[in-house]
């Protein structure tokens, strides 16, 4: 039973990692937040970059709870 429910969390872990990183790259590309802003506005940036994970983890958490 222990290796059936460790193989099933390490599966959930790596989509939700797999499903993180690609709501990343959507929002930031989908909001135009780039590096330009980066080297222009560090603190916006960083803000909105932090918004954009925030948002990502959520949807991410909403799905994999909802599953």
């Amino acid at each position: 039973m222990q290796c059936k429910l460790d193989a099933h969390l390490q599966e959930v872990d790596a989509r939700a990692s797999e499903m993180y990183d690609c709501l990343v790259k959507q929002l930031t590309e989908k909001e135009g937040i780039t590096e330009a802003l980066k080297a222009e506005d560090m603190m916006a940036w960083v803000a909105a970059m932090n918004n954009i994970s925030n948002r990502a983890r959520e949807i991410v958490w909403n799905e994999i709870t909802n599953y």
